[in-house]
This record gives structure tokens, sequence and C-alpha cells, in this order.
């Protein structure tokens, strides 16, 4: 989990109006659009559909942490 976690403040949004944007700085709105229209299929539509239930549970917060340590692959 802790991996997917990592992946929502290091992946960007490839496409769309908020492209270049990482997963994890996207807002509310643009997620409840996906949750309402249906996420993409893959790796990016698993990690918006985490990215939206942290923000509806209002727990963006815990993702701070990762933001200052850099992933070591």
């Amino acid at each position: 989990m802790t991996d997917s976690l990592q992946r929502l403040v290091s992946t960007v949004m490839p496409f769309g109006k908020f492209k270049g944007t990482a997963i994890a700085d996207l807002p509310s709105h643009y997620l409840n659009w996906f949750a309402r229209a249906g996420f993409p299929k893959g790796q990016i539509g698993e990690l918006l559909a985490l990215m939206h239930e942290i923000d509806r549970n209002g727990l963006r917060h815990l993702l701070a942490p990762l933001r200052s340590n850099p992933r070591k692959d």
C-alpha cells in the first residue's frame, strides 16, 4: 500500500485538463467527475480511484510525509 501512496505523489496526470499535475494534487471536483463518469482502466484509473477515496475521507494530509521522502528505486 505504501508503494501506491508514493505513486500518488510521484505520478503525473498523463492527459486531460490537468495533464502534468501530480495525482495527489488533483482538485476534488476533478476526482469527483471521474467517480461519476468512470475511472480509466489500468494503473492511472486505480490511482485516481485511490486518490478519490483519500480526498473524500479528508485524508490528503497523510500524503505530506511522502512528498518529503523521495522514492528510492
